[in-house]
C-alpha cells in the first residue's frame, strides 16, 4: 500500500518501470515523427502535395483516436505489461515497412499500422507508471511522461533528418524501427504485472457499464478531456511542419533544418515537465489545475500569434520558442485531473479517453489541417491559425475551473 502523500519513499523498481516505459514512448514518437523529417525528400521523390504529406503524418493520430479506448480497455482486462510489449512490436515492424514502401499507397498502409500499434500505448503506459508512484506526483509524472513524446519527436526529427540526409529516407525508417523492436522485446523481461500496485491490477470482472460511466462524470472531467485535446493542436502541428518551415522560409538545407526543429521540440518537452512540476507544487485541486491551464493556453496563443506576424529572423524564433514551451504545458495538469477524478482500476481506460480526446481535437487535425491550409494559403498563412485552437482550449479550461463542487464531488466518488 502507498504511504501518505509526502512521506513515501519511491522504490528503485518504480524508477526502472518509468525508465523502460519512457524509453518505449520515445520509440513510439520516433517512429511517428521520423516521417516529418523526410517530408522534403518524399515530396521530391513521389511528387506529393502538402495535403498528402500532412495526411501521412496525421493518419497515425487518427488511428490512435479510433482505437485507443477499445485497446486500453482490453489492456485493463488482460494485463498492461503484455499489452505494451505487443503494441511496441507492432509499431516497430510497421516502421520497418515504411522504409520498404515503394509508393504512397504502401507508405499510407504502413503508417496506418504504426497508428494501430501506438493506439493505446500512451494511456496504458501512464497507467503503469502512476501505479508504482505516489499519488501526489501525478501531474509531474504525466507531464514528464508526455514529454517523452516530445523527446521522441526530437530524436525522430533530428536523428531521422541527419540519417536521411546522409543515407536516404529509407534507412532512417529502418534504423528507428529496429531500435524500437529491440526495446519492445526487452520490456516484459524487466517489468512484471505482479509487481505493479495491487490497486492497479487488471480490471477483468470489475468493468461494468456503471463503472465506465464514471469516466465521464461531471463537467470538470469532461472539460479536462476536451481542453487537453484542443491545447495540443498547436503542439502537433508545429513538430510536423517546423522542418519544412525552416527549409522554405529560412532557406536551410534539411540537415540543418531538422536539428533546429529538434531544438524547438526540446523546448516543448521542457515546458511539459516544468509546467507539470509547477502544477504539483503550487496547486492542489482540479479547479486550480484548470485555471493554471487557462494561463498556459493564453501564453501559447499570444506568443505564436506574435511570431507568425514577424518575418524570418531572431525575434520570430524567440517568440516561436516561447509558444512551443507552452504548447503542451496543459498535459500534466489535465492528466492529473483525469487521474484524480476516475477510478484507479480503470486508469488505463481513463487515459485512453484522454488520449482519444487529445487525438480527436489536437494531434490528428493539427498536421492534417495545417497541410490542407498550406496548399491554399501557404504554410506561413496556415500556421497563423494555430493560436485559435489554444484560445478555444483556454475557454474550455475556464469552464472546468468554474464547475460546481457538487459536480466535482460526484466525479471523485463515482
Amino acid at each position: 500500500m502507498l504511504a501518505p502523500a509526502g512521506k513515501e519513499k519511491v522504490p528503485a523498481y518504480a524508477w526502472l518501470v518509468f525508465a523502460l516505459t519512457f524509453g518505449l514512448l520515445i520509440s513510439d514518437y520516433m517512429a511517428r515523427q521520423v516521417l516529418n523529417a523526410v517530408f522534403p525528400l518524399l515530396k521530391a521523390d513521389w511528387a506529393l502535395t502538402d495535403g498528402q504529406l500532412g495526411f501521412l503524418s496525421g493518419v497515425v493520430a487518427l488511428m490512435v483516436g479510433l482505437l485507443t479506448c477499445p485497446i486500453s480497455l482490453l489492456a485493463d482486462r488482460v494485463g498492461r505489461v503484455k499489452s505494451i510489449a505487443a503494441m511496441a512490436v507492432l509499431w516497430s515492424i510497421a516502421t520497418l515497412l515504411c522504409g520498404l514502401a515503394q509508393n504512397y499507397g504502401q507508405m499510407l498502409a504502413a503508417r496506418v499500422l504504426v497508428g494501430v500499434g501506438e493506439a493505446a500505448y500512451g494511456s496504458v503506459g501512464i497507467a503503469v507508471i502512476i501505479s508504482v508512484f505516489p499519488k501526489h506526483m501525478r501531474a509531474t509524472l504525466t507531464g514528464a511522461f508526455m514529454a517523452g513524446g516530445l523527446a521522441g519527436q526530437i530524436l525522430g526529427v533530428g536523428i531521422g533528418g541527419l540519417v536521411a540526409a546522409a543515407h536516404g529516407w529509407r534507412t532512417a525508417f529502418i534504423a528507428i524501427g529496429a531500435g524500437g523492436l529491440l526495446l519492445a522485446l526487452a520490456y516484459p523481461l524487466f517489468v512484471r504485472e505482479s509487481r505493479l500496485n495491487a490497486g492497479e491490477k487488471p480490471a477483468k470482472g470489475q468493468v461494468t457499464l456503471r463503472s465506465l460511466r464514471s469516466l465521464f462524470a461531471g463537467a470538470q472531467l469532461q472539460c479536462a478531456y476536451v481542453g487537453s485535446g484542443l491545447s495540443l493542436l498547436a503542439a502537433a502541428a508545429l513538430p510536423a511542419w517546423l522542418p519544412t518551415f525552416f527549409v522554405r522560409y529560412y532557406d536551410l538545407p534539411l540537415d540543418k533544418a531538422a536539428p533546429l526543429a529538434a531544438l524547438f521540440l526540446a523546448i516543448g518537452g521542457a515546458g511539459m515537465i516544468i509546467c507539470g512540476m509547477i502544477s504539483d507544487k503550487l496547486v492542489s485541486s482540479s479547479s486550480q489545475r484548470a485555471l493554471l491551464s487557462v494561463g498556459y493556453c493564453l501564453a501559447c496563443a499570444l506568443m505564436i500569434a506574435m511570431a507568425m506576424r514577424l518575418g524570418a529572423g531572431t525575434p520570430q524564433l524567440v517568440l516561436l520558442g516561447g509558444g512551443m514551451f507552452f504548447a503542451a504545458a496543459c498535459a500534466g495538469p489535465a492528466g492529473a485531473m483525469v487521474a484524480n477524478l476516475t477510478p484507479a482500476a480503470l486508469h488505463g481506460t481513463a487515459f485512453a479517453v484522454l488520449t482519444l480526446a487529445n487525438n480527436a481535437f489536437g494531434l490528428a487535425p493539427g498536421p492534417i489541417l495545417t497541410g490542407w491550409l498550406a496548399d491554399r494559403i501557404g504554410l506561413l498563412g496556415a500556421m497563423q491559425w494555430l493560436p485559435f485552437a489554444s484560445l478555444a482550449a483556454a475557454g474550455i479550461f475556464l469552464i472546468a475551473a468554474r464547475s460546481t463542487s457538487a459536480e466535482i464531488g460526484a466525479a471523485e466518488t463515482a
